[in-house]
């Protein structure tokens, strides 16, 4: 596994090693060792599964609020999103900012998502299946989001009229979060 921290600290691009020969491959998916010597080891307690059939759906911005944030480790089974991450962490240096990466099935990449950063994916094919673990249990009454075309953010989609859910398009802007919540502290 090869490790990339991104522009925004405490984000890995981690990409995987496929051996492979004429009847497939093998990879390992997880190494806690490796992990572990990046700083990023956690305790994974769910892991998620999403189908998407249809290319420019997106999902996000998502986050869980304290004591429910959640870290998350997403790979892409097959397909392709793209996969953007907003840190809004109190007293983050990058507070505010915007990252993203392609990640697919092909690559056999994955993005390491820390506690603190609003999440959200576009599909960039038309079926895109996408696994994520997560460190905190789905909490409903601690979710929260971010509207994903804020113009404040100025995310560069790949998409311009992409397939949103209806709650996904009533989230609050950037503005409203910072307002009423100023930022958070996923510390514990």
């Amino acid at each position: 596994m090869t490790f990339t921290e991104q522009n925004i600290k405490g984000v890995w691009e981690i990409q995987l090693q496929p051996k492979g020969d004429q009847r497939g491959f093998f990879m390992r998916a997880y190494d806690r060792t490796q992990f572990e010597q990046h700083g990023i080891h956690r305790e994974w307690l769910q892991e998620n599964h999403a189908l998407s059939t249809q290319a420019g759906t997106l999902r996000g911005l998502h986050f869980q609020f304290p004591p429910h944030a959640e870290t998350k480790l997403v790979r892409v089974v097959a397909g392709a999103i793209f996969d953007v991450f907003v840190d809004i962490r109190e007293d983050s240096p990058t507070f505010g900012q915007w990252g993203a990466i392609r990640l697919s099935g092909e690559q056999k990449n994955m993005a390491y998502i820390p506690r603190g950063i609003a999440h959200g994916y576009c599909t960039l094919t038309e079926q895109a299946e996408v696994l994520y673990k997560v460190d905190s249990a789905y909490a409903p009454d601690h979710e929260g989001g971010i509207k994903w075309d804020d113009p404040k953010l100025g995310i560069a989609w790949p998409v311009e009229t992409p397939l949103v859910s209806e709650k996904d398009a009533k989230q609050p802007s950037f503005t409203s979060f910072c307002e009423k919540f100023t930022a958070l502290n996923p510390s514990y």
